[in-house]
């Protein structure tokens, strides 16, 4: 049974997208292990010359590293994704760098109809930044729209179309995550150029 870290881009206890990070973790709880990661009370990122970074920060990336992939659920905001999710990526590309060579599948909720497509595509191009090099699953997009009205009372999603389709890219991210664990003769010599990156030179 694969092993997952869950992270709903949010800091709002309400959000959709936290919900929709907690139904997968329990829907799929027979097929993979999911463990849902808290970033909203990360600090404000800020470069530091001995690179040190929070103790919560240091955590979540021992957990990624660990793990066989990464669920990222992100809302949108103003056609991007939140500036909590952004402050813990960069936390995450800084000074450690777990999510070289990761698996990684984006979902996204939001209230109106595009379910956070805008966001998804802003988060595929930041995940394949020189810094964070993760490894993407390609055209996995899950939208999420009207969230508020998606789930029932139990917290589960109520369109069955949206269920069979989530279901689908979850078996494909299976499948894509046990491939990737193929995928690793370069990973030593990719891990040494992040961690000497740097756009001074």
């Amino acid at each position: 049974m694969n092993h997952y870290v869950g992270i709903a881009g949010t800091n709002d206890l309400k959000s959709t997208n936290l919900k929709l990070m907690q139904y997968i973790k329990n829907h799929f709880s027979e097929k993979a292990e999911i463990e849902l990661v808290d970033i909203s009370d990360l600090p404000v990122f800020f470069k530091n010359k001995d690179r040190v970074i929070p103790e919560k920060a240091a955590e979540i990336s021992m957990k990624i590293e660990a793990a066989d992939g990464v669920i990222i659920a992100t809302p949108e905001y103003d056609h991007s994704v939140p500036a909590v999710l952004m402050n813990a990526l960069e936390w995450l590309s800084y000074a450690r760098h777990p999510f070289v060579g990761k698996p990684v599948m984006i979902i996204g909720a939001s209230y109106g109809t595009l379910g956070t497509s805008r966001a998804q595509a802003h988060l595929r191009r930041i995940l394949d930044s020189p810094e964070l090099s993760a490894r993407i699953m390609p055209s996995s997009e899950f939208l999420l729209g009207h969230s508020l009205q998606a789930f029932d009372e139990d917290g589960n999603l109520n369109n069955e179309e949206k269920v069979t389709l989530l279901d689908g890219l979850f078996e494909d991210f299976e499948v894509f995550s046990n491939i990737s664990k193929h995928l690793t003769n370069a990973n030593d010599e990719q891990r040494k150029e992040v961690e000497n990156y740097s756009w001074k030179d």
